[in-house]
């Protein structure tokens, strides 16, 4: 899924310690991690800090991936938590600036962005979703934003395929009206 095939063997000896293997995961991942945090941020520069943020992460906590799923199903949760990351830091600073006339001569894009980007009423039906049903948000998120099979799913969050099917439809339900209350 967009990665080398050496990616899988390169996470392993990381996670073992090599450090030249991490650096070359950190390279040959970049680009797919940059276009996956693209998927909840709609300003490129938001993107790519996320991205950052993600690849940081990824360095800090390679000793935690033991392998019992395949490592890019272990990444693209790290992506999804540092996009939303991202996107709840975006929203706070945007909230906590004065609102006053000189102000809106002087925006700043990449927060405008955030608050007008056309898929922030996803992010915005996600953080409500995981206020209200914490449950539901992983499997929605594998599935829709990160694109992954059920069995994947299943695999990750160690639930039977039956849950993961259950609580992505419950999740898709609780969502849909947000969505459509916003356009």
């Amino acid at each position: 899924m967009g990665y080398a095939d050496g990616t899988e063997e390169l996470a392993e000896r990381a996670a073992k310690g090599d450090t030249r293997a991490l650096d070359a995961l950190l390279e040959s991942i970049r680009p797919e991690v940059v276009r996956r945090c693209g998927r909840f941020l709609p300003c490129r520069e938001d993107a790519e800090e996320a991205a950052q943020d993600t690849l940081l992460q990824v360095a800090r906590k390679i000793s935690s991936f033991e392998g019992r799923s395949r490592f890019s199903t272990w990444l693209y949760m790290v992506v999804a938590n540092c996009s939303r990351q991202k996107y709840r830091e975006l929203k706070r600073r945007a909230a906590e600036q004065p609102a006053t006339i000189e102000d809106a001569y002087h925006v700043d894009p990449r927060t405008t962005s955030v608050i007008a980007g056309s898929r922030i009423d996803l992010l915005e039906a996600l953080e409500r979703l995981e206020r209200e049903h914490p449950h539901l948000v992983t499997s929605l998120v594998y599935r829709d934003i990160c694109q992954l099979d059920y069995a994947e799913i299943a695999e990750r969050i160690g639930v039977p395929l039956g849950t993961v099917k259950s609580r992505l439809h419950q999740a898709r339900r609780e969502i849909r009206p947000w969505l459509s209350d916003s356009s």
